[in-house]
């Protein structure tokens, strides 16, 4: 069996076109844009922790949106020029799923932006 057999065995068809094939989902569809409990954000695909509840903030952009990464440092950067435009792509580093992009337009203390898809997340309610 492929790589991607067992991603799609693995994950919902959207789930799929997001994290394997660098998709987005449509804004304000995703099921973690609003939650506000105390937790941490894992990456779908492998379950590593990528982001930090503390560092969730309210964008605005239609995504989950984050300050910062966790101190884990799991979250990879990479250039991308799709769809006519200059970006940068964030991703998994432990299994390379597309997570969604950063952008420089963030809050204080990082001026950074980690608009992420909320399908390529899971969300682990802190205990």
């Amino acid at each position: 069996m492929s790589d991607n057999d067992q991603w799609r065995d693995k994950l919902t068809d959207e789930e799929y076109r997001v994290t394997r094939q660098a998709g987005t989902e449509r804004p304000f569809s995703g099921t973690l844009l609003y939650e506000s409990r105390s937790g941490s954000y894992h990456c779908k695909c492998c379950g590593v922790k990528l982001f930090d509840d503390t560092s969730k903030f309210e964008s605005g952009c239609g995504w989950p949106s984050f300050f910062a990464q966790s101190e884990d440092k799991n979250v990879g950067y990479r250039f991308d020029d799709s769809h006519g435009m200059r970006r940068t792509e964030i991703y998994c580093k432990h299994c390379d799923a597309h997570l969604g992009h950063v952008f420089d337009d963030g809050p204080a203390p990082t001026g950074q932006r980690y608009c992420v898809n909320s399908v390529s997340l899971d969300f682990h309610l802190q205990k």
